[in-house]
């Protein structure tokens, strides 16, 4: 195809006499150079460089400015981009929508950082609307969770990426420091979690693959460690006289000693309410959020006994347990932990959650009814039906079985040869 057709000393007099013939036929005038490169002519006076090409076998006109403006060099340099643009399978007109939107972003995404809002297409964009979409499906203290996570070790390295630039080089090395420090359980759900966000984004035509999926791989597996926890008669004695005789304040005393009474969860029991306890009916009730469900505790003899010591120092206040530095929380997460490392009972030996399997163990051992010491671990059955008859059934097994377990706990505390019991037939 012929090119360069024109030239600059007589390109007015085209200009002139093509603008003559497009006021008098009403329609548009082409003055063409060649290779698909021509000024448009208009009856108004106004002449356009135009390019035509044909990109995925369509026809495509791409502008290039207004002449004088752009002069017949620069008219023929912008061709020639635009051209070598389809050689290599670019439509210039996208390339060029894509620059105008490119440059729009860096404008509002100025905007946006100095508001602290995240950058348009950015990783963390997509990651704040996949954790609001699952509002309605997670629970509020779990999203916070995520979304703290999201903070401390995913948003500083991949959140202002755009979501088509992050690598799996760089998923896997924001896990390199948790995996270093063997927090592989963190390791292995950020991963998921970062998975999860690209799943999103690929259903909603935002991103066209998941770099995470090949770091799986990087991660080593999890080691299931059950929590500590001491079963055998003679050394639960031990532990309860050293209980007993814990130094600390009169507060963490009493929780501790209170633990293995009810062997509910330590979260739990930190932040037990007065407003769910009833010392007359010896019950504590209250909503369990992990399990999503009203529990019943039946409070044996002891347990009340506690929690009517507790009452003249505490019962004005919204906790039974209470934080020391009375700001209105409840006790601090790693306060009964700190008391059993206090006497000498480290993670290895003895946890706060290690209560719960003591009470499983020993009292699967001794005959009550499974169900009933799921129903009071809080451990529900996955089906629903059965989940609601456990909720009305075993509760008077349940009063016998905890007085049960709290005189036998006190035999082993006092030192006696105590007999593992049998349920009451």
């Amino acid at each position: 195809m012929a090119k360069n057709l024109l030239n600059s000393a007589g390109l007015k007099a085209k200009i002139s006499k093509a603008q003559e013939q497009a006021n008098v036929s009403g329609k548009d005038q082409r003055i063409n150079d060649g290779g698909g490169l021509y000024l448009l002519v208009k009856s108004t006076g106004a002449t356009w460089w135009r390019f035509d090409y044909t990109v995925n076998g369509k026809r495509k006109t791409l502008s290039l400015g207004v002449y004088p403006a752009v002069g017949l060099a620069d008219a023929r340099r912008k061709a020639e981009q635009a051209k070598a643009s389809v050689a290599n399978g670019t439509d210039p007109s996208q390339e060029r929508k894509q620059t105008k939107q490119d440059a729009q972003n860096d404008i509002e995404n100025a905007k946006r950082k100095a508001q602290g809002l995240p950058l348009i297409d950015s990783f963390k964009e997509a990651a704040q609307d996949w954790l609001k979409s699952t509002q309605h499906i997670t629970r509020e203290v779990t999203r916070q969770k995520k979304a703290a996570r999201f903070e401390l070790h995913i948003y500083p390295a991949i959140g202002d990426k755009l979501l088509g630039e992050v690598k799996s080089s760089d998923i896997n090395a924001l896990l390199q420091p948790l995996i270093k420090l063997q927090k592989l359980e963190t390791a292995h759900r950020i991963r998921a979690e970062i998975s999860a966000v690209y799943a999103y984004a690929i259903t909603h035509d935002r991103a066209e693959y998941d770099p995470s999926q090949p770091v799986t791989k990087q991660i080593p597996p999890q080691k299931v460690k059950n929590r500590a926890a001491i079963t055998e008669s003679r050394d639960i004695g031990q532990l309860l006289r050293d209980m007993h005789g814990y130094q600390g304040t009169f507060i963490v005393q009493m929780a501790l000693r209170f633990s293995p009474l009810v062997f509910q969860r330590p979260g739990e029991i930190r932040q037990m309410q007065w407003a769910d306890v009833d010392l007359t009916a010896k019950e504590w009730r209250y909503f369990v959020t992990k399990t999503e469900v009203n529990h019943i505790v039946p409070l044996s003899t002891q347990a009340v006994t506690i929690l009517e010591a507790m009452q003249p120092l505490t019962g004005g206040g919204q906790y039974v347990f209470p934080s020391s530095r009375n700001d209105g929380r409840p006790m601090s997460d790693n306060t009964i932990r700190t008391a059993l490392r206090t006497l000498g009972y480290d993670n290895n030996t003895m946890t706060p959650h290690g209560f719960r399997a003591m009470a499983s163990t020993l009292l699967n051992e001794q005959g009550w009814t499974p169900d009933a010491i799921e129903r009071q671990l809080c451990h529900l059955p996955k089906d629903k039906i059965r989940a609601a008859y456990n909720r009305a059934g075993y509760l008077d097994e349940r009063r016998r079985m905890m007085q049960a377990w709290a005189d036998y706990l006190d035999g082993l505390k006092n030192g006696a040869q105590v007999i593992p019991f049998k349920k009451a037939v």
